[in-house]
């Protein structure tokens, strides 16, 4: 029984299979957590989408920026944008019942001392703590409010967490740490517009994991979302998105002997 995670797949189905095949997944004992992400930008979202939906039992994913882009789209008045590829998605006859549970997928997934959430969370939240905040927000996707929280999902403010936070502002900064963030100020703001290569970030900038006094550096923390940073396993971190859809890898890795699997794109 081997307990497994991998990148984010983004629609790249064919590399996600041949990935399992090669980890020789076995459905009836394995499990395996998907850091989020499972569509768009690559040519097989709905297959990606359905695949994972039917093995519930024994894959696990949780919400990525891209997933709640297309739950946005469905839901909400956003339109696809430019690069999108899940049409397949849109135009399925089961599109709304592939929406209705991807929605109740959570944001962040919890399993002894590894937490998995899609980009990152703060120094200051504990583990602890970013479990309830995440089930916040998962509490009004899973209602008959989501169209009110899609409507108002986008934005980059505010860009810097207060407990007294309330309402929409709220939920979107815990949204947009959880699916979206790379790197923060020195005093913790978010910095939406770095997307580049560790080695690139500037000196009055930090990765979220390069914070000092992370008050959950006693959990190890799955996480994809930063295909630029590559594999990175490091300080109770483990980053898995390797950009597999970029024509990279799509990485999985054994969480109780920290054996990793590659598998290479192939365009």
């Amino acid at each position: 029984m081997a307990h497994y995670a991998i990148g984010d797949i983004q629609g790249c189905f064919h590399t996600f299979t041949r990935l399992l095949h090669k980890i020789d997944f076995n459905r009836s004992t394995d499990t395996l957590w998907l850091t989020g992400d499972i569509v768009n930008r690559g040519d097989a979202s709905l297959q990606t989408l359905r695949f994972v939906k039917d093995n519930t039992d024994c894959i696990h994913t949780i919400l990525g920026n891209h997933d709640l882009h297309l739950l946005s789209i469905i839901y909400g008045k956003n339109k696809p944008k430019k690069g999108d590829t899940i049409d397949d998605i849109l135009n399925a006859p089961d599109c709304r019942v592939l929406a209705d549970w991807l929605r109740r997928q959570p944001l962040m997934r919890c399993r002894h001392k590894h937490l998995m959430v899609h980009a990152g969370l703060l120094p200051q939240w504990t583990g602890k703590q970013a479990l309830s905040l995440a089930s916040e927000v998962e509490s009004v996707l899973q209602s008959n409010d989501c169209r009110k929280f899609f409507a108002q999902m986008y934005g980059d403010t505010p860009n810097r967490w207060h407990k007294s936070l309330k309402g929409m502002d709220r939920l979107r900064l815990i949204t947009n740490v959880m699916t979206r963030m790379r790197v923060i100020s020195k005093n913790n703001k978010l910095d939406f517009d770095f997307k580049s290569v560790y080695g690139d970030i500037p000196d009055n900038r930090q990765a979220w994991f390069d914070a000092p006094n992370r008050r959950h550096s006693n959990d190890t923390i799955i996480f994809g979302h930063w295909s630029a940073l590559g594999l990175h396993i490091d300080k109770n971190v483990i980053g898995l998105d390797t950009g597999a859809v970029w024509g990279g890898e799509l990485t999985a890795i054994n969480l109780d002997t920290l054996e990793v699997f590659q598998e290479s794109a192939r365009q």
